[in-house]
């Protein structure tokens, strides 16, 4: 009897892993529980900020506030507790690749938290400060949605219907932010390797069925407004806090689908799209998620390093690789971009990058 449970016990194990690798939508419903369990606590994001917390980002002197359209923003939407905010190796090396590769553009770093920069973080954030197009600032969540279209409804305690209320922040602030000042938006685990200047109204497809969320582009004239906007109405309207992807990348792909009129990102041509243009996946997301090793291994470096030659940047799943060590002056291609498009934050980071 033992035996005979233990079987389909397995059985089912197996059966489970080739629905979620086949079914996509019911993987971003259940794989997150997969891995470590995301706090669900999010009233940092009210709370006032520590006596040597960040300079509200809205607060800025007039000089200091964005200017339409030249700005690069990163978002860091975790609530941290009283050792300070956390920034590490690798997100740092995010942002430097982005000022060092942009030098007319600025680069924003907005955070949720009230904290103050933690110990561990000094090194690279003052790495980070040495290039003077970098600005670091907090985001109180309920100054910045006022006077938008997200108002009322984030006033309704929407997000806290979220399963993963964190994860479903960084989708709304990355419209938000993008229709509030334009520019262009990265998540913290895109390596920027040429530059991104004069790209307007512009994403990524991840494959050549859907588009993704982590770079993305949207303009200040006509065209910008109208998708940037339309991106909004869609997160309103289609909100899921119990599918990941459904808030982020769904919503672009969603929006693109009704401006191109067609379903799949493949055929989502300039000409067909009024204009906004969505890259191949060679740009932005040269290696998929599901070859994220490929970053980490050395035998393959040449064949990997040349997928680079045709991307403007590189998406390198940090959330899968995290764990994954990479010894500073390891030939590993991660180390190798790295220690090219963010010196400071690697020659700078420790034994480990």
């Amino acid at each position: 009897m033992k035996k005979r449970l233990l079987l389909g016990f397995i059985c089912a194990v197996i059966l489970f892993i080739l629905v979620i690798s086949k079914d996509d939508n019911f993987a971003q419903i259940v794989v997150p529980f997969l891995g470590p369990f995301s706090e669900r606590d999010i009233t940092c994001y009210n709370e006032a900020s520590d006596i040597n917390g960040l300079q509200e980002f809205e607060a800025s002197k007039e000089k200091e506030k964005p200017k339409f359209g030249r700005n690069i923003f990163f978002h860091e939407t975790s609530c941290f507790g009283e050792e300070g905010f956390l920034l590490n190796a690798r997100q740092a090396c995010a942002v430097e690749s982005a000022a060092k590769m942009n030098p007319k553009m600025t680069v924003y770093i907005l955070f949720l938290s009230p904290s103050k920069i933690s110990d561990s973080s000094k090194k690279v954030i003052q790495e980070l400060l040495s290039y003077e197009n970098i600005k670091i600032r907090r985001i109180y969540i309920n100054n910045y949605v006022r006077h938008t279209p997200l108002e009322e409804w984030y006033a309704s305690g929407i997000l806290r219907t979220s399963r993963w209320p964190r994860s479903h922040m960084s989708d709304i602030l990355r419209y938000l932010t993008l229709w509030k000042y334009g520019g262009i938006y990265l998540d913290l685990d895109v390596v920027v390797i040429k530059s991104l200047e004069g790209l307007n109204n512009f994403a990524g497809a991840e494959d050549w069925e859907d588009v993704a969320a982590g770079v993305m582009g949207f303009g200040m004239g006509n065209l910008g407004r109208r998708v940037a906007e339309a991106c909004l109405r869609d997160l309103k309207r289609n909100f899921r806090g119990n599918v990941w992807g459904n808030n982020g990348p769904g919503v672009i792909t969603r929006t693109l689908q009704k401006l191109c009129v067609t379903e799949y990102a493949r055929d989502m041509t300039s000409a067909r799209c009024s204009g906004f243009k969505v890259f191949a996946p060679s740009a932005f997301y040269p290696i998929h998620y599901k070859n994220w090793t490929k970053y980490f291994d050395l035998e393959a470096k040449n064949e990997t390093m040349k997928l680079f030659e045709n991307s403007k940047a590189i998406h390198v799943w940090n959330k899968l690789s995290k764990w994954e060590p990479i010894h500073v002056g390891s030939q590993v291609p991660y180390a190798i971009i790295a220690q090219k498009y963010c010196p400071k934050v690697y020659n700078n980071c420790g034994e480990i990058f």
